[in-house]
């Protein structure tokens, strides 16, 4: 004879009143509950507009309640690291700068840092090319955030702030075609320095970007800060403290936004950073508000950063002095687009057979670096971006493999999204500001 874990049933005005008196509670509610077992299973993505990307979530709901969370990866997923093991050193800074695309000079640096460790020759990087460096870095941070704020403004409901958030990272993507030649994907950080320098025209191009970018920002924040809907979808929402970022690996502006100061820039500097003045921009909350007002406040401290960097570059070469590694960096526009300028093909022509095999040597096989393996971390737009890299002693990686910010980010997702309605998986996905060409790589 078995028991009822309950008294009898009761009709009550507010529906069937039921009295434990014992029993597993899942149990309990399965055999009494009549909508237990109605969750259903809903795909958001890969191609959804709200994802920020080929992003597939799977989401488990009860009613507008998220029970289950899982992301799925790879769609987008390209075989970069595999490619560089079938490249020359050089030639994979062409690859690199295709991964994170919306922070491409991030992926050059780390790339060029870890091969110049690897050849010894982190000293001898030219005071103008790392000025250089930081400055298209901090340039490529504010055009990052730029597209962080329209897209997730968009997504909540701000259409306004979309349009001015991609206006003003058109100025910033024209200033880097006047440098480099090319909007994104520039293979302009390069082992050894940079292609080429920076000319006059793009040095005026950015000193009228920070007289505009401040002014903008304030549009930005009065069009958005005091906003009630804004608050609303974004106070208390996708909360992830401290304790959490650090048990999940986040990093970036999601970790600042906890309350932890973990910047690269200034726990383990390079190209110089140590020498510049700037802040740390944080918040205590872990919500989405905190992650915004971070970001706001880390576009301030790059602007300060990039006038800093102008002021200092100081006249100098912008490649290492060492013909074995310097990639030719003299370069022109020709009717062929980029290519070497006609005087230093002459110069090359014009000195001994050489000269001229070393040259070719250089170009088509490429330096080798002496074995060993290194690891150089950069801190990007999404956070700890980190190349190991593996040489053998030949012209080629034996190995590259990307820490990228944006594939561990996504780790916390699930942590955000449990428990909350599902137009938060929405605020809450697109404040870790996931680039999933960076994701899959």
């Amino acid at each position: 004879m078995t028991t009822s874990n309950y008294a009898t049933e009761r009709e009550t005005t507010e529906g069937k009143v039921f009295t434990v008196t014992g029993g597993d509670w899942d149990e309990v509610v399965s055999g009494t509950d009549p909508i237990n077992d109605e969750r259903i299973v809903v795909n958001m993505g890969p191609q959804h507009p709200s994802t920020h990307g080929v992003l597939r979530l799977v989401l488990e709901l009860e009613g507008e309640t998220v029970r289950e969370a899982r992301s799925v990866v790879g769609y987008l997923h390209t075989g970069i690291e595999k490619n560089l093991e079938y490249r020359n050193w050089v030639q994979g800074s062409t690859f690199v700068t295709r991964m994170d695309y919306l922070s491409p000079l991030f992926n050059e640096t780390a790339y060029a840092l870890a091969v110049e460790k690897l050849l010894g020759i982190t000293d001898d990087i030219t005071e103008r090319a790392n000025t250089i460096r930081v400055l298209m870095m901090e340039l490529n941070r504010i055009s990052s955030h730029l597209v962080w704020l329209a897209t997730t403004a968009m997504e909540l409901g701000a259409i306004n702030m979309m349009l001015y958030g991609f206006r003003e990272r058109e100025y910033v993507l024209d200033i880097f075609e006047t440098i480099t030649g090319l909007r994104m994907n520039h293979a302009y950080v390069r082992p050894g320095g940079v292609a080429q320098d920076v000319p006059d025209d793009a040095i005026r191009k950015i000193r009228d970007f920070l007289q505009l970018m401040p002014k903008r920002l304030k549009e930005y924040e009065n069009l958005l800060s005091g906003q009630p809907i804004w608050l609303e979808r974004t106070q208390n929402v996708a909360v992830l403290d401290v304790t959490g970022c650090m048990a999940l690996g986040v990093t970036g502006p999601v970790l600042r936004s906890a309350g932890l100061a973990w910047d690269l820039r200034k726990t383990m500097p390079y190209c110089g950073y140590e020498t510049y003045e700037f802040d740390v921009p944080t918040h205590t909350d872990g919500d989405v508000w905190g992650r915004y007002l971070v970001r706001v406040a880390e576009i301030r401290e790059s602007l300060k950063l990039v006038e800093q960097a102008l002021d200092r570059l100081k006249p100098g070469p912008v490649m290492v002095s060492d013909k074995k590694i310097a990639w030719p960096a003299q370069l022109a526009i020709g009717v062929d687009g980029m290519g070497n300028s006609l005087e230093h093909v002459a110069k090359i022509m014009g000195q001994s057979m050489e000269s001229l095999i070393h040259h070719f040597k250089l170009v088509t096989e490429g330096f080798r670096v002496p074995p060993g393996q290194v690891y150089v971390a950069v801190e990007s737009p999404r956070g700890e971006l980190g190349v190991h890299a593996v040489s053998d002693g030949g012209t080629r990686p034996y190995r590259v493999h990307y820490r990228e910010p944006s594939f561990v980010n996504l780790q916390a997702l699930p942590a955000m999204a449990e428990g909350g309605l599902i137009a938060d998986v929405i605020a809450g996905g697109a404040s870790l500001d996931p680039v999933m060409g960076g994701c899959d790589r």
